[in-house]
């Protein structure tokens, strides 16, 4: 481990990301409006409610708005930020340089991805202090913000992973890019629809019940996943309209940690293969 955190690729790119300005007035602007955010929502749900009280119930509702919205950003900032990582290289030609240095090919995949999602795994932890504004309130508990920044990880990973793989694969920024955010739109509409469509027609078919399929594409939807970390009752009733009590975080683990470990062998693997023909 402590090679890993030594990876020149590793310093190099944590060292230009964080020393550009960008990074620091995007992570400014990103607190300020998540901070709005906020206390706009108390202060409007507390003169509403006429009591000018924020209730724990009100508290829990923020927090889950927040945790969607830290959801969204994993889902459309992490393509942007890993897809272009080793294709870039590529473009400016500089790769084959980088092949040559004593690195390995693991080195400069972990490297990449790693320094890649380094600043959002920065704008995730500088989001604490806004998500312990609801323990002022109660309704959450400091154990469920741990699962569900786990869970976070966990997903800005297997994305990542999958950028740096399709960065490797292929020879242009921009074509990574689309595959990489086509396959997140895959993993969150579009099994979306077919979890919506298969509960329609299993419904239809058998009047009662929903058809292990449709656990299927609930296992693997971050954003139903996220749903049963905020309300745990949900996951049970998952299990029994479907007949698999097996959580489904549990599922989406194992699903995602497989992408992971085979986009990333695959990224290494695939690296120094026919370099000659991208001269």
């Amino acid at each position: 481990m402590k090679e890993l955190l030594a990876n020149p690729v590793l310093v190099k790119e944590i060292k230009l990301r964080f020393r550009n300005m960008k990074s620091f007035t995007g992570l400014f602007f990103y607190l300020l409006i998540m901070g709005i955010f906020v206390f706009g929502f108390i202060n409007l749900t507390s003169s509403i409610s006429g009591s000018g009280f924020f209730r724990p119930e009100e508290s829990f509702m923020l927090f889950s708005m927040l945790s969607y919205i830290q959801l969204g950003l994993i889902l459309f900032i992490t393509p942007g930020l890993t897809a272009g990582s080793v294709s870039s290289e590529r473009e400016k030609q500089t790769l084959n340089i980088l092949l040559t240095t004593a690195q390995s090919s693991f080195q400069i995949i972990f490297g990449k991805l790693l320094s890649s999602i380094a600043f959002l795994l920065l704008l995730l932890v500088s989001g604490l202090p806004i998500y312990s504004m609801v323990f002022l309130y109660g309704g959450v508990s400091p154990s469920q913000i741990a699962i569900i920044f786990l869970f976070y990880f966990l997903t800005l990973l297997v994305i990542g992973g999958l950028g740096v793989m399709y960065s490797t694969l292929t020879r242009r920024t921009i074509v990574s890019m689309i595959v990489t955010y086509g396959t997140m739109i895959f993993l969150t509409a579009v099994t979306g629809f077919f979890l919506i469509l298969s509960v329609s027609l299993s419904s239809a078919a058998m009047g009662t019940g929903v058809s292990p399929l449709s656990y299927f594409w609930a296992s693997i939807n971050p954003a139903v996943v996220l749903l049963t970390l905020l309300e745990p009752g949900f996951n049970d009733e998952v299990g029994q309209m479907t007949g698999i009590p097996l959580p489904l975080w549990v599922s989406y683990t194992i699903f995602y940690m497989l992408i992971f470990v085979g986009s990333i062998w695959l990224s290494v693997s695939k690296l120094r293969v026919n370099m000659n023909k991208y001269r």
